[in-house]
């Protein structure tokens, strides 16, 4: 049987899962095994002057809550701006208005760029971000500090997911950000088969040396381009392709 082994935060681990198809579910044995805890800072947030926020996860927008942000404006006047569908669903959920959301840091920071919406902006994030976003917008113009609202501390592979690693049987890992990555590449040992999935190509460099049976990049940094990788390697994986080759 294939196993799926979820490296993410439980909730969103779950999360994942549930939005595969339920034909693919039903052929995969799922090992939660996450490699990060998220932990909420106890600093307190103020939004006085604040125009406008900036989520780039959702682990963002529930430290948030937990912190006791939310929206001291009316929401029509304090817009938030999203990376990622999953962290404007959250922001929703949350209360809070979200005027855009992006693909990636990237697109946010040139489209914000390209609008100059009035700040100051506050960016919400962890204490392990990448993009400097605060930085590049300030540089362009628009006033942005960014704040840590939780810290992203590093867990050991759990004994399940070792068991796992040391048998016959293919395993398939999502891997969601270039620190998990780093995190398993370190940590993996056995000779199950592994058919890896990353969300960039930042995520997939420290996975390039391991030996493997397939490592494929998502088509676009989000859930749903993840979900749909993890498919085409079930595929790959249910063919049994061939011996697995060190890259």
């Amino acid at each position: 049987m294939l196993t799926l082994l979820m490296t993410r935060p439980r909730a969103a681990a779950e999360r994942f899962v549930a939005r595969l198809a339920p034909d693919l579910r039903d052929r995969l044995r799922v090992i939660y095994a996450p490699l990060l805890d998220i932990v909420v800072l106890p600093d307190p947030v103020s939004l006085d002057g604040v125009r406008g926020v900036i989520f780039t996860s959702a682990n963002g927008v529930a430290a948030g809550v937990v912190a006791g942000v939310h929206p001291a404006l009316p929401a029509r006047t304090l817009p938030a701006y999203c990376v990622g569908d999953a962290t404007a669903e959250a922001a929703r959920r949350a209360g809070w208005t979200v005027n855009d959301c992006f693909e990636t840091a990237d697109a946010l920071v040139a489209a914000l760029g390209d609008r100059c919406p009035q700040g100051p902006l506050l960016h919400l994030r962890g204490v392990h971000a990448r993009g400097d976003i605060a930085e590049r917008l300030t540089a362009a113009g628009i006033k942005t500090r960014a704040q840590a609202l939780y810290d992203q501390r590093l867990v050991a592979l759990s004994d399940a997911a070792h068991r796992a690693l040391r048998g016959d049987d293919p395993v398939i890992v999502p891997l969601f950000s270039p620190r998990t990555a780093r995190q398993f590449a370190d940590a993996a040992r056995g000779p199950a088969p592994l058919y890896l999935a990353a969300i960039s190509e930042a995520a997939a460099e420290p996975l390039v040396n391991m030996t493997h049976s397939a490592l494929i990049v998502a088509d676009r940094p989000d859930g749903a381009a993840m979900a749909a990788a993890v498919e085409r390697l079930s595929d790959q994986a249910s063919r049994v392709e061939g011996p697995r080759t060190a890259q």
